[in-house]
Order: structure tokens, then sequence, then C-alpha cells
């Protein structure tokens, strides 16, 4: 209740559409093995790390990243890591490293070549040494 008094009234009206959950008895932090080892607060105990948890609609974690209690959360990579999972939930792609909103995005190995034409009839085959056609490339679909 501290922290939101400090931390959160004086950036909202008070009311939020996702849970905070408070634990000052760090709880989950220990069941969910959330505790740094390295960073110690002022009694000595260990700090929880950062940690980010996005759950979907169909109540199963879809990403969990913890970082050091020294390093803060790149926002920018959580905001992109959303736009990828809600991209591919609905549609049969899959975003490659270094993802952007709008770039070209992979058709799922399980779309038969057939399919793949008339889905996404823009897509590319890369080229591979080894002459599989696995790798197939198209723009995102909206």
């Amino acid at each position: 209740k501290q922290w939101y008094q400090r931390r959160v009234r004086g950036f909202t009206d008070g009311t939020f559409s996702f849970p905070i959950i408070d634990d000052s008895k760090r709880e989950l932090a220990v069941f969910f093995g959330m505790l740094d080892p390295e960073e110690k607060d002022s009694a000595g105990l260990p700090l929880p790390c950062r940690a980010v948890f996005i759950v979907g609609p169909d109540t199963k974690l879809k990403l969990s990243i913890l970082y050091p209690a020294t390093t803060g959360r790149n926002f920018d990579e959580i905001l992109r890591v959303i736009d990828s999972l809600q991209l591919t939930a609905y549609k049969k792609v899959a975003t490659p490293a270094n993802w952007k909103q709008g770039g070209e995005c992979m058709v799922l190995p399980s779309v038969k070549p057939e399919e793949a034409a008339k889905i996404f009839p823009e897509h590319r085959v890369q080229e591979l040494p080894s002459g599989k056609s696995y790798m197939r490339f198209t723009p995102q679909p909206q």
C-alpha cells in the first residue's frame, strides 16, 4: 500500500485494468525464484529481481523475463513481444529475431506450400544451401 501511495497514485486515477499483487512478505518472489542472490537490501536480504510475466487470455504463461535487481526493464522489447504475441496468436506466422511492427514475418513450417500461396500470395522462399524450403517470408498480415 505504501508503494501504491508513493508511486502509483500520482500517475493514475487509482484504477487499473490489470491486477497488482502485493508481495511484501516475499512469498511469491521465493516461490517463483525471483530473488537476486548478488543484490541485497540494507538488512542483508536478497532483493527481488525485476520480473515481467505476460499471461495470455488462455491463462497460459506466454513470456517471463527476469532482470537483475540492478537492471531496468526494456519496455520497447516488452511492447515488441506483445505485438508479436497478438499477431502470431491469430495468423499463421512467426516473427523473426529483431522483428518490428510492420516488418517481414515467417510463414509457419506447418503451412503447406499450396496453402501458403493462397494465404500469403506475396511470400518468398529463402534459398538455403541444404535445398530445403522451410524459411518462407511474407509481409506482415493485417
